[in-house]
C-alpha cells in the first residue's frame, strides 16, 4: 500500500491507495494555519490514524504548496508562509518513524495524471493547475521532473508571451513583476479581467454560464483568457514538447478550454504537426494527494524506517 498527503494551507488530507492504485481510506482535517509544529502533530495523527485503519506499512509522499530546493530540502518559497523555510520531510519523518518525500503539489497533480489518470502511459507530462493561482508540474518517464533547484515548472511568474499593445506591461503581480501569467490566466484573473472591463464582480462559474447564454461581455472575458492560455502553453511545447498537457484547478472545468487551445495554440508553436493533447483530469481535486502517495514508486528502499 501507498501513503500520500497533501499537506495545504487549508486543509490537510491523507489516502491509502492499494499498489493498482484503487484508494482505501481517506481522512482530512482543517490545517492549524500559521502554526507549523501543530500542522506536523496533526499530519503524523492523520497518517497513523488511517496506518491503524488499514494496516498500512509504508513510507509517506507528501504534496506541499511550495517549491523545495534541491539543494536544501527546505521549502524555500510557499503561500502556506509558516512552511517556508522548514524541512518538512525531516520533522515529518521523526514525528511518525517512516520514511518520507515531499514534493510540490503541482507536482504530486502532474505525477497522479500520469500515473493512472488522463496522460497514462505518456512519456513527458506538463501538467498545469489553473485555480485561485497558477502553478505546473513536470513529470518524465513516470518521474516528477524538479530541475537543478526545485523550480521546474513555475509557469505562473514568467511573462505573458507575444504581448498585445493593451497587455503591455500588464497588471503589477504579488510576486512585485508585472505582467506574469498568473496575472492572465489564473481563475482569479479570469474574473478580475471581467470586473474590471464591464464594473460587474461575478465568479468564474458565472462568466462561463453567462457565456453559454449569450452574453457577449462574458464572450469577450473568455476569449481573452484563452487566447493568453493558449500562448503561455504555445512556449511550454515550444521548449518542453510534452507528449500531453494537463489541465487541473477550477478552470479546467470549462469544457471550451479543450476545444479552442489546439486552434489558438498552434499559430505560436514552430512544428507545424503541433497536435499534442490538451487533456481534462481525471482526478480532479483528488490529483494532489494520489500524486503524493505516487511519489513513493517501488523502490527498493522504501521500507518505513526513516
Amino acid at each position: 500500500m501507498r501513503i500520500g498527503v497533501d499537506f495545504g494551507g487549508t486543509k490537510i488530507e491523507a489516502v491509502v491507495l492499494a499498489k493498482d492504485g484503487r484508494e482505501i481510506a481517506r481522512r482530512r482535517l482543517p490545517t492549524p494555519r500559521g502554526d507549523y509544529e501543530a500542522g506536523i502533530k496533526a499530519t503524523a495523527e492523520l497518517v497513523r490514524g488511517l496506518a491503524v485503519e488499514t494496516g498500512a506499512d509504508a513510507p509517506v509522499g507528501v504534496g506541499v504548496p511550495g517549491t523545495i530546493s534541491t539543494k536544501t530540502g527546505l521549502v524555500m518559497t510557499s503561500n502556506a508562509t509558516w512552511l517556508a523555510g522548514k524541512a518538512i520531510d525531516k520533522d515529518l519523518a521523526a514525528a511518525l518513524g517512516r520514511k518520507v518525500r515531499i514534493e510540490n503539489d503541482a507536482n504530486c497533480f502532474a505525477l497522479a495524471e500520469t500515473i493512472d489518470g488522463a496522460a497514462k502511459g505518456a512519456q513527458c507530462v506538463f501538467g498545469a493547475i489553473l485555480g485561485t493561482g497558477v502553478g505546473a508540474g513536470i513529470v518524465m518517464g513516470n518521474k516528477v521532473f524538479s530541475g537543478n533547484t526545485g523550480i521546474a515548472g513555475e509557469w505562473g511568474h514568467n511573462p505573458l508571451p507575444w504581448p498585445e499593445a493593451h497587455e503591455f506591461p500588464g497588471p503589477r503581480c504579488y510576486c512585485g513583476r508585472y505582467g506574469c501569467m498568473e496575472r492572465y490566466v489564473s481563475g482569479t484573473a479570469f474574473a478580475a479581467d471581467h470586473a474590471a472591463r464591464t464594473g460587474r464582480m461575478l465568479k468564474g462559474e458565472e462568466i462561463v454560464t453567462a457565456m453559454r447564454a449569450g452574453d457577449a461581455e462574458a464572450r469577450t472575458t473568455y476569449d481573452r483568457y484563452a487566447r493568453s492560455l493558449a500562448r503561455g502553453l504555445a512556449v511550454i511545447a515550444n521548449v518542453l514538447d510534452p507528449n500531453a498537457f494537463v489541465l487541473g484547478g477550477g478552470m479546467s472545468n470549462v469544457d471550451e478550454i479543450y476545444r479552442d487551445l489546439p486552434r489558438l495554440m498552434r499559430p505560436h508553436v514552430l512544428s507545424d504537426e503541433f497536435d499534442t493533447p490538451i487533456l481534462k483530469p481525471v482526478h480532479g481535486d483528488s490529483a494532489g494527494v494520489r500524486g503524493a502517495a505516487w511519489l513513493w514508486g517501488d523502490d527498493s528502499d522504501a521500507t518505513h524506517t526513516p
